[in-house]
């Protein structure tokens, strides 16, 4: 079951769809999906595969079906992140559960910080977030370039060039910028000028969302879990510059549990072997945003350990092994979020909520 709706708001006309009944059987809230500047057109396959979910997707302002009556062209995570309020207080079955891809996690942590209340569990799955990077400036003259190369020949050029930066191992030194400008042809792209200008992704209209700075207090002080996740095959692509093994991790470069606090977490007073992470787990991170990937799942990760310690190790695995993490969905929720890293060169993160 599908329904389409239209929230007209002052500055914009949201169009968000409902894929089931709001008030399910179970009482599970709706799963959320959101991307930027992917509209809910590009989550169709996933939806799929949560038959026995409610999901609800929308298309950002100015993108998909969804018009704007600003006056503006860019795309800032703030003001998305109020239209993705409003929408969730039009659904009117309290606070969701979300997955939110690329620009849509920036989008959603904005959310967060913004309205922390809103969303209970958030799974952000690669964030794009230039301003924490150690070579933020050069990464920023690397997007830079795809913007340059996209105004001078239009969208082949520029997804030529946004494929090169976003593959780049590495931080970006001066043997990323002394590349020649790549060949669309490489990439089964025809060369051509297309006369295409206006781009979300290749110009510079979405700089905001990658230029955003995640307000860390906020976000820690929030009541919603968050979980940071990047995909398998996003292992080690640029600018992967983060220290390895980090602060509290084995020496080996091997996994290992997360740095514990003695802060509740929650659970009844006969429960005291239930510490609550601090730091999410040692899992090394990557995308164009490698670094501030991992940076967040340091120092974001909100979740807690189950009591029953037999359902995880504490030890550090051996190399190339995996480790499940079950944890605990609080209130009537009950279920287990089933998380699987694996260490050092590749992380794979299976997310079932």
């Amino acid at each position: 079951m599908l329904n389409t709706h239209r929230l007209e708001t002052a500055e914009a006309d949201i169009v968000y769809d409902v894929h089931g009944p709001l008030l399910t059987a179970d009482g599970r809230p709706p799963l959320f999906m959101i991307g930027q500047p992917m509209d809910a057109s590009g989550f169709a396959t996933l939806v799929s595969y949560f038959p026995d979910r409610t999901v609800v997707t929308y298309d950002p302002r100015g993108l998909g079906r969804s018009s704007r009556k600003d006056g503006r062209v860019d795309h800032d995570p703030t003001i998305q992140a109020t239209d993705v309020h409003a929408v969730i207080e039009a659904l009117g079955v309290g606070p969701v559960e979300m997955f939110a891809s690329s620009g849509g996690a920036v989008t959603a942590l904005a959310l967060v910080a913004a309205f922390p209340h809103d969303v209970t569990t958030l799974v952000a799955h690669e964030p794009p977030l230039i301003s924490v990077l150690p070579d933020a400036g050069a990464a920023e003259r690397a997007r830079g370039g795809v913007r340059d190369a996209y105004e001078a020949k239009g969208s082949n050029a520029g997804m030529a060039a946004f494929i090169a930066m976003t593959s780049w191992r590495g931080e970006f030194d001066d043997d990323y910028f002394a590349q020649p400008a790549p060949d669309p042809g490489q990439f089964g792209m025809p060369s051509e000028d297309d006369g295409s200008r206006d781009d979300p992704l290749l110009s510079d209209r979405s700089w905001a969302v990658s230029s955003y700075r995640p307000d860390l207090d906020a976000l820690a002080s929030a009541p919603t879990r968050i979980v940071i996740a990047v995909g398998e095959e996003s292992a080690g692509v640029s600018p992967g510059a983060a220290p390895w093994p980090p602060p509290n991790c084995s020496a080996s470069g091997r996994a290992c549990s997360p740095a514990t606090t003695a802060a509740s977490s929650g659970a009844s007073s006969d429960t005291p072997a239930n510490p609550r992470p601090s730091r999410a787990s040692c899992a090394r991170s990557s995308t164009a945003t490698t670094d501030a990937v991992f940076r967040l799942a340091v120092d974001l990760a909100r979740t807690w350990w189950p009591a029953d310690t037999a359902s995880r190790s504490r030890r550090p695995c051996a190399a190339g092994c995996r480790r499940s993490l079950g944890r605990p969905r609080p209130g009537p929720n009950a279920g287990p979020m089933s998380i699987q890293v694996q260490p050092r060169p590749a992380v794979a993160m299976n997310i079932r909520i």
